[in-house]
């Protein structure tokens, strides 16, 4: 974990605050004094504020059902972030890990843990993904060995990696990834002549989505578990 975050995180300082600490030379790490907020603090690191011994508040854990017209970022752009749903102490310290794109809504995975949220995106790693996608044309089950195969996507050069197609009705169908490349379903279904009206995400791993929209709550250690053994 970056210093300046640790500091944030074992404190009521701010990130801004961290950065001042360290650079007026008051924290030290393993009996040196630190120089950079961008120093890592370990696992077994000893860090100390003012001859004071820091110890980190425990990683937070959350499922957003994101809003369309919501962006995954830490800051407000041309669409509020979805943090901003958030009703919680230093939301500052928070990221989404897995993003989806303005007019996706969903299932959003929010963390403090870096190291959890990198496994859990790591495309390595496996981590279905199960969205619902409402599509403008209709669509017949000759379309299901396509995604199953893989796709060459314009301006790639490695095919898609195999995905599950389960057709609910014409325009109704239920997509699992376990990869996340740009507007990757999007492409994919205008590489065999259609549009995607809608997407929606339901499914992460083994979490599913229980909350209304722009609603949320904390995942349970036994959620967060099971993405960590999926993820591993």
């Amino acid at each position: 974990m970056r210093l300046d975050k640790f500091i944030s995180k074992s404190t009521e300082y701010s990130l801004t605050d961290a950065i001042e600490l360290i650079e007026n030379k008051r924290v030290v790490v393993n009996g040196h004094i630190a120089s950079a907020a961008s120093g890592q603090a370990h696992k077994n690191s000893v860090v100390t504020l003012d001859d004071k011994i820091l110890i980190a508040r425990s990683s937070r854990y959350f499922m957003l059902n994101k809003p369309v017209d919501t962006i995954c970022s830490n800051i407000d752009e041309r669409y509020p972030s979805a943090l901003n749903l958030l009703d919680v102490e230093k939301v500052d310290e928070l990221h989404i890990a897995g993003r989806l794109d303005a007019g996706t809504t969903g299932l959003v995975l929010i963390t403090d843990d870096g190291h959890w949220s990198f496994n859990l995106t790591s495309p390595k790693n496996n981590c279905e993904k199960l969205y619902k996608v409402v599509l403008v044309r209709p669509l017949t089950s000759d379309a299901i060995p396509l995604f199953r195969d893989g796709m060459l996507l314009r301006g790639s050069s490695k095919l898609t990696l195999p995905a599950k197609l389960h057709i609910i009705d014409s325009h109704n169908v239920l997509l699992t990834l376990t990869e996340g490349r740009y507007h990757q379903i999007k492409r994919m279904f205008v590489l065999i002549g259609n549009r995607v009206k809608s997407l929606h995400r339901q499914r992460i791993g083994n979490v599913e989505l229980d909350v209304d929209i722009g609603r949320w709550r904390s995942l349970t250690q036994e959620e967060v578990a099971s993405l960590s053994v999926n993820t591993e």
